[in-house]
């Protein structure tokens, strides 16, 4: 990029996921192809739709996941402790359950940015920039808001972060919204699919300007080439059925990134495998890539690692990165059959090998809001 606009590259991945800790264990949970949902035992589920999560099970304090993964990504990034100190934090979480059991007064007290300035001050970072709370677009909003730091010169590097474990108040939520799969299996863009499971999710990453990277002698690990944020304001839970919002987002990131529809390698959908969200994430997909859609391979992971809400941006962040370094995208768990609202080239059976240079994720969110990445080779 010449003057003010400055690639955008990622020098640092910290994971957690229901596979364990690490990236080397999310990749190979992956290759596996075996989902990681089992019987959830963190409280009892007997009231609910169903008992079953992506769990990673002595993983019960997600500050601290939080501590670790920026650490683990600060680690990778080769980041020396003064160049920590200039770097602030962009986090995605959702709300303490417990602050909201507390009174008025002491909830008005317990701001959740305070988590955020916390986690900074662990981590050795400048300090807490912002708090995302929405929903599950709060990790991708907050990569898109670093990556526009970062290439407009206000920033030189930024650490983001996300995460969210499995707990009781959002489970019964979603239940009671009869959201959650019953028979616990999450079957995205398939023929039958009956709803979402959740999973644990947490990461973190180190976004810089190239050449900020290139004067400490970096490596990057890939290249936020675009992203795009829009809303469709349809419904407070339903998205546009023909994908509006998220087409947008869709054709604002490739705009950004140079890039045409047919040079997106893979997709890494959204696909929560509930009917409404599936099949409007396929229209968006056919109206912002046209054509090329019948030959550009997708998977939804969240089949395999689950529904991480708040953290779902940065998990399948790093799983698009992991597809990009190894060449291998993993597949479309829980297939069942076809579904002519879902026409797609999905990933099934086993991990797909390709030499991808340019993948697209996608995130949606409860009132109408999409988010969408394109992650490329350095």
């Amino acid at each position: 990029m010449t003057g003010t606009q400055r690639d955008v590259v990622i020098t640092g991945l910290g994971v957690t996921s229901a596979f364990g800790r690490g990236v080397d264990a999310l990749r190979q949970g992956l290759a596996a192809s075996r989902p990681a949902f089992g019987p959830l035992t963190r409280f009892a589920t007997d009231r609910y739709r169903t008992g079953i999560a992506a769990t990673l099970p002595d993983a019960t304090d997600l500050d601290e996941e939080l501590r670790r993964v920026v650490d683990e990504a600060c680690d990778r990034a080769g980041l020396a402790p003064a160049e920590r100190a200039q770097a602030p934090l962009l986090l995605g979480r959702h709300a303490d359950p417990a602050v909201a059991r507390r009174p008025l007064a002491v909830q008005g007290k317990s701001a959740i940015s305070d988590t955020t300035a916390a986690l900074a001050r662990a981590c050795g970072l400048r300090g807490a920039a912002r708090t995302y709370t929405n929903a599950c677009v709060a990790a991708s909003t907050a990569l898109f808001e670093a990556a526009v730091r970062i290439r407009t010169g206000r920033e030189d590097r930024i650490v983001v972060s996300a995460g969210y474990l499995v707990d009781e108040d959002n489970f019964a939520l979603f239940s009671a919204g009869r959201a959650l799969s019953p028979e616990g299996v999450l079957r995205p863009f398939s023929a039958g699919r009956r709803g979402l499971l959740l999973g644990d999710g947490v990461g973190a990453v180190v976004l810089e300007s190239s050449a900020a990277a290139e004067a400490r002698g970096a490596r990057p690990l890939a290249v936020l080439s675009g992203w795009g944020l829009a809303g469709d304001a349809h419904h407070v839970c339903r998205p546009h059925p023909e994908g509006l919002g998220m087409a947008r987002a869709i054709t604002s990131a490739l705009a950004r990134a140079a890039l045409a529809p047919e040079d997106i390698d893979y997709v890494n959908a959204h696909g929560t495998g509930t009917p409404a969200n599936d099949s409007a994430e396929s229209s968006a997909l056919r109206r912002a890539l046209g054509d090329a859609v019948d030959s550009t391979p997708v998977s939804s992971t969240k089949s395999l690692h689950g529904h991480s809400l708040e953290a779902s941006g940065m998990l399948e962040l790093a799983v698009s990165m992991l597809a990009l370094q190894h060449g291998e995208l993993p597949v479309n768990a829980g297939y069942s059959g076809p579904d002519d609202e879902c026409r797609l080239d999905l990933v099934l059976d086993e991990p797909r090998r390709v030499s991808p240079r340019h993948v697209l994720s996608l995130n949606a969110a409860f009132g109408g809001a999409n988010t969408a990445l394109v992650v490329s080779t350095p």
